[in-house]
């Protein structure tokens, strides 16, 4: 099997790259951090119009008819670009919400307890009950709490933790009883008590893997761009008359960010071919490494102009932290992994295949 870009996915890759280097470029992007991550609706009308929410509907439903691989190639490039936005929601809901295909809707996704991004700008919800819109969202947004969000790009609420009735024959949410810090941000959130009820994940059977797979692509991106900004601040800045690559200790940091996003991007890759849960759960957890660790080793080879505001490096950094703190988070993915290792049947030469007190070898008991 080759596991070669074809031509056809290099184009899409590429075309993406130059799209968003046309309308959120840095300038833009550093404007948006400016206006505290608001969403530039014209920017989702242009995602919409060059099919990016719609890249994996049919085409005769109106969308390109491609498919998982495809999908990741463009959100690995909108994690280079620190796109913000429910990017992911918005492209599960392509189909299944009103002008989410077409990028006339913002759609985000209520998972659980956790905080929701970008929902007083959001035209739907996705939640376990189903999309919630009208009088219900409605409901659900005045009764959420805006928190501090780590991440300057996403905005985030509480959601409210006690159903009430939000329209007719609608669910939404009401303020309850809080206990128990959440850290989501510098200062500490609070989630729900143990009393409220628990609310079912946004995503359930494929689409959950679905969205973890995404969400590791866009780590897979940023994990790439931190480690192709370190490599260039290496080659310029000088110290000792000398480029600090040149330096024992720099070029291993970087060496290292690149064995990082090597095997998260073959993961990735593999899984979106495959579809396979446990492969998903491995991708997410090597491409949630390589997004923190990465970022986190290109602000040290920044030095102290990393930990300033008017580097990017930071915005890569708190990105990194944020998603994987949402969706498939490192102990559910470790889980996955575990009990799928539990649940398969021993391969044929491995030592698990003979048995306790048994040599691989063939040696006497």
């Amino acid at each position: 099997m080759d596991f070669q870009l074809s031509d056809d996915q290099r184009a899409l890759r590429s075309g993406m790259r130059d799209l968003l280097g046309a309308v959120f470029d840095r300038d833009r992007m550093r404007a948006a951090v400016e206006r505290g991550g608001a969403l530039d609706r014209a920017l989702w009308r242009e995602l919409g119009a060059a099919g990016f929410f719609a890249l994996r509907l049919p085409e005769e439903d109106g969308g390109v008819g491609l498919g998982l691989p495809e999908a990741v190639l463009l959100f690995e490039e909108a994690g280079r670009a620190l796109l913000p936005g429910p990017l992911v929601a918005t492209h599960l809901a392509a189909g299944r919400v009103k002008g989410a295909a077409e990028g006339a809707a913002v759609v985000t996704a209520a998972d659980g307890d956790r905080p929701v991004a970008h929902l007083a700008e959001a035209d739907a919800v996705l939640a376990g009950s189903g999309p919630l819109d009208g009088e219900a969202l409605r409901a659900f947004v005045a009764a959420a709490r805006p928190v501090r969000s780590m991440d300057p790009l996403t905005p985030l609420h509480l959601p409210p933790p006690e159903p009430v009735v939000g329209g007719p024959g609608r669910v939404a949410f009401a303020p309850g009883r809080v206990a128990g810090p959440v850290v989501s941000g510098p200062d500490p959130v609070t989630r729900p008590a143990v009393s409220a009820p628990e609310r079912a994940p946004a995503y359930a059977g494929r689409l959950r893997y679905e969205a973890a797979l995404l969400s590791a692509a866009e780590q897979l991106g940023s994990a790439a761009r931190t480690t192709e900004m370190a490599v260039q601040h290496a080659r310029e800045r000088q110290q000792f008359g000398a480029p600090i690559g040149s330096f024992q200790a720099v070029k291993h940091i970087c060496a290292d960010m690149l064995a990082r996003t090597e095997p998260a991007r073959a993961a990735v890759y593999a899984a979106a071919v495959t579809g396979d849960p446990l492969e998903i759960a491995a991708a997410e957890l090597l491409a949630d490494e390589a997004a923190v660790r990465n970022a986190r080793d290109c602000l040290q080879i920044h030095g102290g102009m990393g930990f300033t505001w008017e580097a990017d490096v930071h915005l890569h950094l708190k990105r990194a932290w944020l998603r994987a703190a949402t969706g498939l988070t490192e102990a559910e993915a470790e889980e996955e992994l575990a009990a799928g290792l539990g649940a398969a049947p021993p391969r044929s030469g491995s030592s698990a295949a003979y048995g306790p007190g048994r040599s691989q070898a063939g040696g006497g008991a």
